[in-house]
C-alpha cells in the first residue's frame, strides 16, 4: 500500500511533524489503508473538494483525525502529522487549481482527507 501525498508535500510536513521524518511515509500508508477502503463513504458522506487522477480530497470534520488515529491506535502527534501532510496536499492542488484561498478559508473550520483510488 502507498499514499496519493506528492513528495514534497511529505517533506515538508515532516519538516513541520513532531514525528520524525523517516516515520510519516510509514503513519501515511497505515492512514490510507484505512481510508481507500471507504472511498464510496467519503464521496457520500464528504464534500468533494478536488479530484486528481490518482485521489480524491475531500473536506472532512475537524475532529476526523482524531477519530481515526484512535481507530489505528496512534498517538496525537502521530494523527496530527498525518493530517498537517493531508492539509498540505489538499493547499498544493488548490493552488494548481486556483483554488487555494478558498481551501484556506475551509480548512480554519475543517480538515481535509485524501482518499488514493487506485485508478
Amino acid at each position: 500500500m502507498s499514499h496519493p501525498i506528492d513528495g514534497q508535500v511529505v517533506l515538508l510536513a515532516a519538516a513541520k511533524a513532531s514525528v520524525a521524518g523517516n516515520r510519516l511515509p510509514g503513519l501515511l500508508e497505515r492512514a490510507q489503508s484505512k481510508l481507500e477502503p471507504d472511498l464510496g463513504t467519503y464521496r457520500r458522506r464528504y464534500e468533494l473538494a478536488v479530484e486528481t487522477d490518482d485521489a480524491c480530497c475531500f473536506f472532512v470534520p475537524a475532529d476526523h483525525w482524531e477519530t481515526v488515529g484512535a481507530d489505528l491506535g496512534l498517538e496525537r502527534r502521530e494523527y496530527r502529522a498525518i493530517q498537517r501532510t493531508h492539509e498540505e496536499q489538499l493547499l498544493r492542488l488548490g493552488k494548481r487549481e486556483d483554488r487555494r484561498a478558498e481551501f484556506e478559508t475551509a480548512l480554519e473550520v475543517r480538515s481535509a482527507a485524501v482518499v488514493g483510488t487506485r485508478k
